[in-house]
């Protein structure tokens, strides 16, 4: 990848992150019948974005330093993992969090590394679980769970 993609996407990101963090502010604090308001998701989801954006601007610096000769683009991979987040967004309520997230994640882990399939089939299903039974019963708020097909 070429330092100056790096470093485009490091700002346009970091931009972003910003972005979700005031826009967060600008959501209700909380709501009913939820400990855990809408605005804490997006405003977590903005500092995390914002931090990886600057340690990737730095790494762009520290790579070109140390002479980092050019890598091919993996289109494939992200055309992939591309489609598979606008079918994640559309199918999140129907379908509900946990099939839709494990799913993805699934689809993601398979395109990044199609060896191990076995060891994504238990990451996506751990962390599509322990979100949310944490996010959910721990902090009582609200995900579209399971689709109502499914009970």
């Amino acid at each position: 990848m070429s330092v100056k993609f790096d470093r485009v996407a490091a700002v346009l990101f970091l931009a972003v992150g910003i972005l979700f963090i005031v826009g967060s502010k600008q959501l209700a604090s909380s709501s009913y019948g939820s400990k855990v308001g809408p605005d804490i998701f997006p405003f977590f989801l903005g500092i995390i974005l914002a931090v990886l954006s600057i340690r990737l601007f730095y790494e762009t610096f520290r790579s070109q330093s140390q002479g980092a000769q050019k890598e091919k683009l993996q289109y494939k991979p992200f055309l992939i993992i591309f489609v598979a987040t606008l079918i994640y967004i559309l199918t999140l309520e129907t379908i509900g969090y946990v099939i839709t997230t494990f799913l993805f994640l699934f689809v993601c882990f398979q395109t990044m590394e199609r060896t191990k399939w076995i060891t994504s089939l238990i990451i996506s299903a751990a962390f599509s679980g322990v979100v949310y039974f944490i996010f959910v019963e721990v902090l009582k708020g609200t995900l579209p769970g399971w689709p109502v097909w499914f009970s």
